[in-house]
């Protein structure tokens, strides 16, 4: 009999020694952030994969030297650029965890899946959402906008006569809405589920960067009087440009009205939206919706990857993935496959569960609303300060640029910023002007970080 290769079973002292190595990396990963830069250029060189075999220790020795001291930046308490927040320590050794159990979370009756049906229930009611409903997590917000839309477009194809999943598009023409700030995930969904781009329909914003619904409406009644299949409607509650809520309840009204499908993309506000009574009107109107996209990895502080898609209608999402015959399909425990692309998934929901489990929902209240009110303090500061403009301030966004500045000159302050790693912003467009874009869903960043950003920015321009 072939013994088991030793470089595979380890003993369980090598078992704890490494672990112990490893858990002593995250320790200095985490805990002396705050004395790094904020972002640095990679300076080190990637090993070859492919001249091992090498010492286990020497493979940890190489992933502290090349690896951990040229982090994303999003762990930094000066980091507020795109939204990305540090993860939660629990996060981190609970996704340790579920690699080590590795299962496929495609169904069954092991813990994994029951732990995401319960994660599921959890913002299914924080949602409104009935409990016929359903959901998946997913990889991120591309992938629940990309699955909503899948299944809002079996609805519309099967209301025109169509079977979609048999002939495809035959031919005719299926149009999407979308506002102007919002998220590009819809066009790339539009484009893989054979739309095309140029079937996005973009519709005007406010001066507060909100979809117009009067615009919207026009837009959809204008498509009805043709021979094109209006599909869905994407609507925002936290753009991830300027922070912006879409007037929901006005867009459901419409929707409503022309059996239009609403999904929401709350990959970034979401959150916020659901736990937070200063947002409770829009928290109610997403009861109306059809489906919402949410990212835990974003502001619920999850290590990535944790997308989360919320379908109110069970059977017809069932309807657009399942390859089950109907008579085959069974109600007690259909397996997560039978409603989304992914047949091998990976056990996401641990991380989010525990996380849930240790903080508490008024734990989450807590942390973000801590998260708007440093924003809120940056943004009082830049409009205070004669040097700087202040152009949007939607939830934790908060868009500025220098004053008396070229859009290229601010370009290069950025670039000199990001190159000086005091602090990290992104760059964006509001109003068609350049701007330094700050997102804070971030606990670790303080008022002193939050004052130290703008002093950066100050330096960067003295220098660049």
């Amino acid at each position: 009999m072939t013994e088991i290769p030793p470089a595979w079973e380890w003993r369980p002292a090598e078992v704890r020694r490494i672990g112990h190595r490893v858990t002593e990396l995250i320790t200095e990963h985490l805990t002396t952030l705050p004395e790094q830069p904020a972002w640095q250029a990679y300076r080190g060189e990637v090993p070859p994969a492919d001249a091992g075999p090498v010492d286990l220790d020497q493979v940890l020795d190489e992933i502290a030297e090349q690896v951990m001291p040229y982090p994303f930046g999003n762990g930094h308490p000066r980091y507020a650029a795109w939204v990305n927040s540090p993860p939660h320590v629990l996060g981190a050794y609970a996704d340790a965890l579920a690699a080590t159990l590795n299962p496929s979370v495609a169904g069954g009756d092991h813990a994994a899946v029951h732990v995401e049906r319960e994660v599921i229930r959890v913002f299914r009611e924080l949602a409104g959402f009935p409990e016929a409903g359903t959901g998946l997590l997913v990889s991120g917000g591309s992938m629940a906008t990309l699955t909503a839309f899948a299944v809002a477009r079996h609805r519309a194809a099967e209301r025109h006569g169509l079977d979609v999943r048999r002939d495809g598009l035959a031919g005719r023409r299926f149009v999407l809405y979308l506002g102007t700030e919002g998220h590009g995930t819809a066009r790339k969904a539009a484009e893989l589920l054979g739309f095309g781009s140029a079937n996005v329909r973009l519709i005007p914003s406010d001066a507060d960067h909100r979809m117009r619904p009067d615009l919207l409406r026009e837009q959809v009644e204008a498509d009805l009087a043709t021979d094109v299949i209006p599909v869905a409607v994407m609507a925002s509650t936290g753009t991830v440009n300027t922070g912006a809520i879409d007037p929901l309840a006005e867009i459901a009204e419409i929707c409503a009205e022309h059996e239009l499908w609403l999904h929401v993309d709350g990959s970034y506000g979401g959150p916020a939206v659901l736990l937070l009574d200063a947002y409770a009107d829009t928290r109610t109107a997403l009861s109306a919706v059809d489906s919402i996209a949410l990212d835990p990895h974003k502001w619920l502080y999850t290590p990535v990857d944790a997308g989360l898609v919320l379908l109110r209608d069970r059977q017809l999402t069932r309807d657009a993935f399942s390859l089950v015959p109907p008579y085959l399909r069974t109600e007690d425990e259909p397996w997560f496959s039978e409603f989304g692309f992914e047949q091998t998934r990976p056990f996401r929901a641990l991380k989010v569960w525990a996380q849930l489990r240790h903080l508490g929902l008024d734990g989450y209240r807590q942390l973000i609303a801590r998260d708007l009110a440093i924003a809120d303090r940056l943004a009082a500061a830049v409009d205070a300060d004669a040097a700087l403009e202040l152009l949007a301030h939607g939830l934790s966004v908060v868009c500025f640029r220098c004053s008396g500045a070229t859009d290229e000159e601010n370009r290069a302050i950025l670039a000199e910023l990001q190159r000086q790693g005091r602090a990290f912003l992104a760059g964006t467009t509001v109003d068609g002007r350049f701007a330094f874009r700050a997102c804070v869903v971030n606990p670790r960043m303080s008022s002193a970080d939050a004052e130290a950003i703008l002093d950066a920015v100050h330096a960067a321009r003295a220098n660049h």
